[in-house]
């Protein structure tokens, strides 16, 4: 116990004395997570609100895929990705592996189907009269896919947070096509990782706390979000 209340004073002091390395651990899992799941949103939210509006074959197929793939493993996510971007896969000669971009990729990969799933379930749930409403009306498709989105709205932010919260705290694909490169691809997850197993205990608990405080952060804005629906 006095290990850990010792390691707690260390990493406050660390992080007050603003420590290079756990500042840039810190700033990149934010940069790379943010970017990946605003690049998820952007995909996944039209694709779950056709998935909810729009019929056709294979469609519950689809749906449920999607919603299987919300519980892939970041470690299996990873080896796919590590496949994808090494020299032999298809994208090898983008030159991605080990860099950033990996990592922006696979977290792409975790934090779509989260989105699509969430996105498809909040638009399949509005009241009837919302989409009887846009067509009486004759709003185009763009128009309709607004008022659905803006409908919706809280549960698709939400969507857009879980997928953030999942991100920024994963390890398995960070450290498989990241490769955990200091000053390159080191974000908060693997330093913590990689601090705690070379025995550097404070800087790891200062890592690991920053780690909680954002996913915390997340965490009371999902909560906040799923008030708010509910109210509604």
């Amino acid at each position: 116990m006095q290990l850990i209340w010792q390691g707690i004073l260390d990493a406050i002091q660390l992080a007050a004395a603003g420590d290079r390395l756990v500042l840039a651990a810190a700033w990149r899992s934010f940069w790379i997570s943010s970017l990946a799941v605003l690049t998820a949103a952007l995909i996944g939210m039209p694709l779950g609100s056709f998935l909810a509006r729009v019929a056709f074959p294979g469609r519950r197929l689809l749906v449920t895929s999607v919603r299987a793939a919300m519980a892939v493993p970041t470690v299996f996510l990873g080896l796919v990705c590590y496949s994808l971007l090494s020299r032999r896969g298809p994208l090898g000669d983008a030159d991605f592996l080990y860099t950033p971009w990996a990592i922006v990729i696979g977290e792409l990969m975790l934090a779509l189907p989260i989105i699509i799933g969430l996105t498809h379930g909040a638009i399949k749930s509005l009241d009837r009269r919302v989409f009887e409403t846009a067509a009486t009306l004759g709003a185009g498709p763009l128009f309709r896919w607004f008022t659905y989105l803006s409908e919706a709205r809280t549960a698709v932010i939400l969507a857009v947070m879980t997928a953030f919260a999942r991100c920024v705290t994963e390890l398995g694909i960070a450290m498989m096509v990241g490769g955990n490169l200091k000053d390159r691809t080191r974000t908060l997850s693997t330093a913590t990782a990689m601090e705690t197993g070379r025995g550097e205990f404070s800087r790891g608990l200062a890592m690991g706390i920053l780690l909680l405080l954002i996913a915390l952060t997340a965490t009371v804005v999902i909560a906040t979000l799923s008030r708010e629906r509910d109210r509604e």
